[in-house]
């Protein structure tokens, strides 16, 4: 192969929805390799690697990780907020009677996982700080797989997926605003509050210079780092000050030109450098009895039974109640393969994870990437299977909307 078609290849892959999957799967595997290889030592050495920015009194002295989970990912949310600020300017969030179906399945999506933790853990006041993990849908992952093995199927269930996991991205954002934010400085959200009041005033006299909304963005997020606030919130509030229509210095509607400027980055840089950063885990010692600790038991569970058993459940009663329709053309069978999908958590149950034991021993972490894992693999390999099945009607009737 010549290195223009190799170009070309390699140009064809990362076009294609299924890319940002493959690669986080590769990533995340990778990580285990090193967790469990000669390499543990490095690969750990590399994650603790102390990184400092200093300006003036300002200092901001973290570990790599942690500038991975709370600097990357802050971007990651930023492009979230982009997202849905859109959809819900004219797209699909803009209008009710597309929004009922993936509401419902989103809630439920959220509180039935939850409960299957909590149930598990009740008797545990530290467990019970990681009711939220299994909540979540890693949009990514799931998008992959559907494009991998759904191509064929109806493009409703698609925008279903994606609809639901941007309810899903707003509910995390609200968990982590409420429940994993302490030890709040009122000067430091004093400083975010006026550089989001600065972004407003942007926004008023049309500036339309995309460096001043990103300086300021900076700036936000220095003062919600250090405000107690988690800092990833920084870049979902800062996003929705940044103009829809108004265009920039080059010509380009703002917000599409930056949300079109930073998926690539995101799909193919952050999110994989965050699978590589919090997927290794060693598993020396693991055996069946760990497995069934309450942690990972009630995040494998509440992701994999959890999150089908919420969003087909609940959908199936609104469909039935006449609340809402089955996505057009598509059969039950397809549907609950998609709601199978959503059992995918990994980066952002990682994430929330990493956020509910932040101060506790790393046994906590191990167990919460064991979990993570089991429950995200086993709705993968349902999910996969049900979608390329030939056999459409295998649960059921065909829709009926």
């Amino acid at each position: 192969m010549s290195s223009r078609q190799f170009t070309a290849s390699m140009k064809a892959f990362f076009r294609h929805d299924s890319a940002s999957g493959i690669l986080l799967v590769s990533t995340a595997l990778l990580a285990m390799v090193c967790a469990n290889t000669s390499l543990a030592s490095l690969y750990d050495g590399l994650l603790a690697t102390p990184l400092q920015v200093r300006v003036g009194e300002l200092d901001i002295a973290k570990p790599l990780l942690l500038w991975v989970n709370d600097g990357l990912m802050a971007i990651f949310f930023f492009l979230v907020g982009l997202e849905i600020k859109r959809e819900i300017s004219g797209g699909a969030l803009s209008s009710p009677s597309h929004i009922v179906l993936p509401g419902i399945a989103a809630v439920a999506g959220i509180l039935v996982p939850a409960l299957i933790y909590l149930f598990l853990n009740w008797d545990d006041p530290v467990a019970v700080q990681g009711w939220a993990i299994p909540s979540a849908t890693d949009i990514a992952f799931a998008i992959g797989i559907f494009s991998l093995f759904g191509k064929n199927l109806p493009l409703s269930l698609k925008l279903f997926l994606l609809t639901v996991a941007i309810f899903d991205d707003i509910g995390a954002i609200v968990i982590i605003a409420l429940f994993y934010s302490t030890d709040l400085s009122t000067l430091s959200l004093i400083v975010a509050g006026t550089g989001l009041a600065l972004l407003l005033l942007f926004n008023l006299f049309s500036v339309r210079s995309q460096a001043a909304y990103i300086v300021v963005g900076i700036v936000v997020w220095v003062a919600v780092l250090k405000s107690g606030v988690h800092a990833t919130l920084a870049g979902f509030a800062i996003a929705w000050f940044i103009p829809l229509k108004l265009k920039n210095l080059a010509g380009n509607p703002m917000l599409p030109h930056l949300e079109h400027s930073l998926h690539p980055w995101v799909a193919f840089v952050i999110l994989p450098l965050f699978a590589f950063a919090n997927a290794g885990v060693s598993l020396a010692g693991i055996s069946v009895d760990a497995l069934l600790n309450p942690i990972p038991l009630g995040i494998a569970a509440g992701l994999f039974l959890g999150k089908q058993l919420g969003i087909f459940g609940f959908s199936w009663l609104a469909i039935k109640l006449g609340v809402a329709k089955l996505p057009e053309g598509a059969t039950w069978q397809q549907f609950y393969a998609v709601t199978v999908l959503c059992g995918i958590g990994f980066t952002m149950s990682l994430f929330i994870g990493s956020l509910a034991f932040e101060t506790q021993s790393v046994d906590y972490l191990v167990d919460v990437k064991l979990g993570v894992l089991i429950g995200s693999l086993c709705s993968a390999l349902l999910a996969s299977i049900l979608l390329s099945s030939d056999q459409p009607n295998h649960l059921g009737v065909e829709a009926r909307t």
